[in-house]
């Protein structure tokens, strides 16, 4: 469904019945099993890979996505992108893996919806040390993170000589991880009523990708 982009009302005949299903998926959602499957898988991920399961290094970004017609609750407008929706904050580990995600209106600056992250990655890694950003994430979130998380802040941004996409060291992860989630139909745009849904098809996507 998260894939295909399908409606509830549409979920094949090969599952229950979809009140059952989505019955499921709000219970999950507002108890957090989702979130916590998802950061399992990131942990055993990243012990197969041949790391510590709590991550020292993380990375943070946005991105902005629109929102289908019946989506009213906490949108806005992202001025800079001129995009109608919402914006979807993530942090990401070292290997792209999900630490913490978050889903505001998207006229909410990347540093002020980021603050969300902030509570999440303290609670999943005792180890973090590093987070890189771009200068978007300058002021007071810098100095939330190093003067009550304890965490350094590395601030990455492209030469003003270079043109176009150009892959920033330690911050390329998180952009591959929002390419990952393209492939998924049902994030191509924000059709969730209520943000804490979106954010809970984020975590679905990302479960079904720590699974292949």
């Amino acid at each position: 469904m998260c894939r295909t982009g399908s409606q509830w009302r549409n979920l094949s005949s090969e599952y229950p019945y979809w009140q059952i299903v989505y019955c499921y998926f709000d219970k999950w959602k507002k108890s957090g099993v989702l979130e916590q499957v998802m950061l399992k898988l990131v942990r055993k991920e990243r012990i197969y890979q041949g790391h510590n399961y709590a991550p020292s290094v993380g990375a943070i970004d946005s991105q902005s996505v629109k929102k289908s017609a019946f989506v009213s609750i906490e949108t806005g407008i992202d001025g800079g992108k001129h995009i109608n929706g919402r914006k979807r904050h993530l942090a990401v580990d070292s290997l792209g893996l999900p630490i913490a995600i978050s889903v505001s209106s998207a006229n909410v600056h990347d540093s002020i919806g980021a603050f969300d992250l902030l509570w999440r990655i303290d609670k999943v890694s005792h180890r973090m040390k590093l987070i890189r950003t771009d200068k978007a994430y300058c002021g007071d979130f810098s100095e939330m993170v190093e003067k009550y998380y304890k965490w350094k802040m590395e601030i990455t941004q492209k030469p003003p000589s270079e043109k176009g996409f150009v892959p920033q060291k330690g911050r390329w992860q998180v952009e591959r991880s929002f390419a990952w989630l393209n492939n998924f139909r049902r994030l191509s745009k924000d059709y969730e009523k209520l943000p804490e849904s979106a954010v809970a098809f984020i975590q679905v996507a990302f479960i079904s990708i720590l699974l292949k």
